[in-house]
C-alpha cells in the first residue's frame, strides 16, 4: 500500500508558502528529486541503487525530525475546550503522518511497479463520478455494471498499451487468454 505524494507536494506547498515552515520546502524538493531519479530508473527499467534509497531514508528521517523540533519549540495552540486532544498546527500533523507511514511514502523507492503518484488510480475512479453527475446515476444496475466493465476493460488496454479497437471487438474468451 502506497500513500500518494502528490497529495503531500500539495500539503507540503501549503505548509511552506502559506505557515513558513522551511522543512516543508526542504521536503517537497527532496520529494520531488526522488521522484525524478525513480522515473528515470524506471525508464532505463533498473531499480534504484540500494545507497541512493539510504541516503535518501535518512535525509527524509532528518527533514521530519528538524520539522518535529520546530514545532516543539512553538507555543501551543490555544485550546477551545478543557478536554480532549490537544490541538496541533497543520504542520505538525502532516509531520507526524510522514513520520508514522514512511514506508508507504517512499515505497516508490523500493518498488518500480509502485507510482510516486496514485493519480492514474484517480482518473480510472473520475469517468464513473463523472457519469453519475451528469446524467444522475445508471437506471438500472445492470447499466451500471455493464458501464464499469467497459470502462476497466479500456483503462486495462490502455495501460498494457492494447490498440483498443481490436479490444474492444475480440471475442471474451480470446480476450480473458490474452489476460
Amino acid at each position: 500500500h502506497a500513500l500518494c505524494n502528490a497529495h503531500h507536494l500539495r500539503e507540503l506547498n501549503a505548509v511552506a508558502e502559506i505557515d513558513g515552515e522551511a522543512w516543508a520546502g526542504r521536503m517537497r524538493r527532496l520529494l520531488r528529486r526522488l521522484c525524478h531519479h525513480a522515473n528515470q530508473a524506471r525508464d532505463r527499467d533498473v531499480a534504484l541503487p540500494p545507497p541512493l534509497i539510504g541516503r535518501a531514508e535518512r535525509l527524509y528521517d532528518r527533514i521530519v525530525q528538524a520539522g518535529l523540533a520546530w514545532h516543539a519549540a512553538l507555543a501551543p495552540l490555544p485550546r477551545a475546550i478543557k478536554r480532549g486532544r490537544v490541538r496541533r498546527r497543520v504542520g505538525h500533523n502532516l509531520l507526524l503522518r510522514l513520520q508514522l507511514h514512511k514506508a508507504a511514502v517512499l515505497l516508490f523507492l523500493h518498488d518500480p511497479a509502485v507510482p510516486f503518484t496514485n493519480n492514474e488510480a484517480e482518473r480510472d475512479g473520475r469517468m464513473m463520478k463523472l457519469r453519475q453527475k451528469i446524467s444522475g446515476g445508471f437506471r438500472t444496475r445492470e447499466g451500471a455494471d455493464n458501464f464499469a466493465t467497459l470502462r476497466t476493460l479500456i483503462g486495462t488496454a490502455r495501460k498494457r498499451r492494447w490498440n483498443l479497437l481490436d479490444v474492444l471487438t475480440l471475442e471474451p474468451a480470446h480476450l480473458v487468454a490474452k489476460l
